[in-house]
């Protein structure tokens, strides 16, 4: 009973996380010329999308967990 509230509540952060920030931005770091002990490197900034869709539904299934539990 105390898991499935836990799961409950990571979902409901989840949820709300992912409807605040709508992606995952990261950096990536790759070699672009390597001469002798002289490198030269390239950032550029990646974003994974996240439909609000998701979150909303996270938000939604952590609600309905967290109200199920609470009745028993």
């Amino acid at each position: 009973m105390q898991a499935i509230k836990i799961v409950a509540i990571v979902l409901i952060v989840v949820g709300l996380v992912g409807l605040a920030y709508e992606g995952i931005t990261y950096t990536k770091r790759e070699k672009v010329l390597e001469v002798g002990p002289i490198t030269a490197t390239k950032e550029t900034k990646e974003t994974i999308p996240l439909p609000p869709i998701l979150g909303g539904a996270a938000l939604v299934c952590g609600v309905v967990l967290l109200i199920a539990t609470a009745r028993r």
